[in-house]
């Protein structure tokens, strides 16, 4: 597990033109995202060091090493930034990262299957847990709460949910 790389933010395009690059963070204290470095790409093709310049609108103003023009910032729209897991700090019993999230089982308190965690998304608010329902092409969004969804257990693969009335109906 400590081989394994954490999507720490993703890039969206120039923000000036000198190269800078605006930045959304996913990390829970979002300037802390520039200790984690150096980042790599998904793929690992590329290595970036990483410099805050400023806060902007959902994020930050950033240089990254080898980013020198506007052309090189918009090149990177859309390209997530990876770190090894074990320089991310260690969470609390009760917080995790999003990617050991991904793929656990949903049942409910009684122990039937809803589906699987296809994704964690936060629009502004909450986190909210994407569930693959088995046999169907539709997911459900269910709120990532301590009431609905009061027990995750990473080591059986499993996360156990009482959802809203008619939500898996």
């Amino acid at each position: 597990m400590s081989e394994e790389r954490i999507c720490v933010g993703v890039l969206g395009g120039a923000f000036g033109v000198a190269g800078e690059v605006r930045l959304k963070s996913f990390t829970a204290e979002p300037e802390a995202i520039a200790d984690y470095g150096p980042f790599e790409t998904e793929d690992a093709s590329r290595s970036f060091d990483m410099q805050i310049v400023r806060p902007v609108k959902q994020g930050f103003a950033v240089r990254l090493s080898g980013v020198r023009s506007k052309e090189d910032a918009d090149a990177l729209k859309g390209t997530q930034l990876f770190v090894p897991r074990a320089r991310l700090p260690q969470l609390p019993d009760d917080e995790f990262y999003h990617a050991d999230l991904i793929g656990l089982a949903v049942m409910d308190t009684g122990g039937a299957p809803l589906g699987t965690v296809r994704a964690v998304l936060n629009h502004g608010a909450a986190d909210l847990l994407e569930i693959t329902r088995p046999g169907s092409a539709q997911t459900a969004l269910l709120p990532f709460t301590q009431t609905i969804v009061p027990t995750v257990d990473l080591t059986a693969g499993k996360i156990v949910v009482e959802p809203p009335e008619g939500l898996f109906d």
